[in-house]
């Protein structure tokens, strides 16, 4: 194929995908409507267990549920179903990613907590499928990524809202190899995209009595998209949340001083593109205690869907210490949920109760080694915890 003909061809791709996005846009402005939890008479949390350590920590972290919601999930208000089929082998075995029965399964609940998930590598023993996480937030339209970061002992008190559908990740199958010299892939930002996470991020600080909102980019270099993200920002505070400071940072500077007191004195909620949310968000998480210790909730108008964001810990599993790992992130996920859904008060038993197994009291230590305690040695510490605080 001569220059020009590879040139046509690649328009004639580029311009498909722009009608999708064009498309995906009009979607976007049809689905305003959002789900109040307060008006449901019944609520079905769907659970997906994962991978690797997934099912492990999951089964602590419904023990940790089953405790805190016992009168609604005895009531009929609550219902906690099991969603089968979305293991590795079997997506691997169907060649999906997202497999459309269980696909259908979660559209019939109201909220998901899922385990981690595989997504295979090169060099791995499966398919090279798509990220069946990406594929669950598009698929349910939940564009935005809530991570809490806390860390007392050096005042911090953050939350990150990361836009979680578009940015380099939407169209991260669909880039255009022009030729074997060059390869295009892109990163795309929506106004109406652009717009919800803000409001998202500043209804969060409104309502928590925060005062600060900071949007952290690379509009520096990336003139145009990230340039975009931030005027957007700054319009929605300035003309509907007058009251709200919003600040700038970059996102490189964030990731290497983001624990320098002077740099982050006015860092309170923190709003970002997609990548960079994705890369600073595992990077505070890492400073508060690891990835263990950090949970994600994925929010839309309509679904929600709540995880711990690291990943199914291959290295543990072949070392025959599942069994050890800390289950803390996905049970702090499971909080997160219960807020979520109308149950606040519960998601306050369960921090607190954390706080005394992880931090002031901490009777059974977690370190994913034999030698220390199980992930079910430390949930049968924290249910206790928790019994003593209802």
């Amino acid at each position: 194929m001569g220059t020009e003909e590879q040139i046509k061809a690649a328009e004639a791709k580029f311009g498909d995908l722009i009608r999708a996005e064009l498309a995906r846009i009009e979607t976007m402005k049809e689905d305003s409507e959002i789900k109040d939890f307060t008006k449901l008479d019944h609520i079905k949390i769907g659970i997906l267990p994962g991978d690797g350590i997934g099912p492990i920590i999951m089964e602590q972290a419904l023990r940790v549920v089953n405790e805190l919601l016992k009168d609604e999930i005895a009531s009929g208000k609550v219902e906690v179903h099991i969603i089968e089929g979305m293991t590795i082998e079997r997506r691997s075995e169907l060649n999906q990613s997202l497999p459309d029965d269980v696909m259908e399964e979660c559209k019939k609940c109201d909220v998901l907590v899922k385990g981690p998930f595989v997504t295979p590598r090169p060099g791995d023993p499966w398919p090279n499928l798509l990220s069946a996480n990406s594929l669950l937030r598009r698929g349910l339209n939940l564009f935005a990524a809530v991570r809490p970061i806390k860390m007392p002992d050096r005042n911090i008190d953050w939350t990150f809202f990361r836009e979680n559908i578009e940015g380099e990740y939407i169209l991260g199958n669909k880039g255009i190899e022009v030729n074997e010299d060059l390869a295009i892939d892109f990163k795309v930002l929506t106004k109406p995209g652009a717009e919800r996470i803000a409001r998202a991020a500043f209804e969060f600080a409104r309502k928590n009595g925060k005062k600060h909102v900071t949007v952290v980019t690379k509009a520096n270099i990336v003139k145009l998209v990230d340039g975009n993200f931030v005027k957007t920002v700054h319009r929605i505070g300035e003309e509907e949340y007058p009251e709200i400071e919003v600040n700038d940072k970059l996102v490189d500077a964030t990731a290497a001083k983001m624990l320098d007191p002077e740099f982050n004195k006015d860092m309170e909620v923190v709003v970002l593109p997609n990548l960079y949310g994705d890369i600073v968000t595992d990077v505070a998480a890492e400073h508060q205690g690891g990835l263990g210790t950090a949970s994600s909730s994925n929010i839309g108008n309509k679904y929600a869907l709540f995880e711990a964001i690291h990943g199914t810990a291959p290295y543990l599993m072949s070392h025959g210490r599942g069994n050890y790992a800390n289950p803390c992130s996905l049970i702090r996920a499971m909080g997160e949920m219960m807020a979520h859904i109308g149950f606040a008060d519960r998601k306050a038993i369960l921090e607190k109760a954390l706080e005394i197994t992880t931090v002031t009291e901490r009777k059974v230590v977690l370190t994913t080694e034999t030698k220390d305690a199980s992930a079910a040695e430390f949930t049968d510490y924290l249910i206790d915890t928790i019994k003593g605080l209802e």
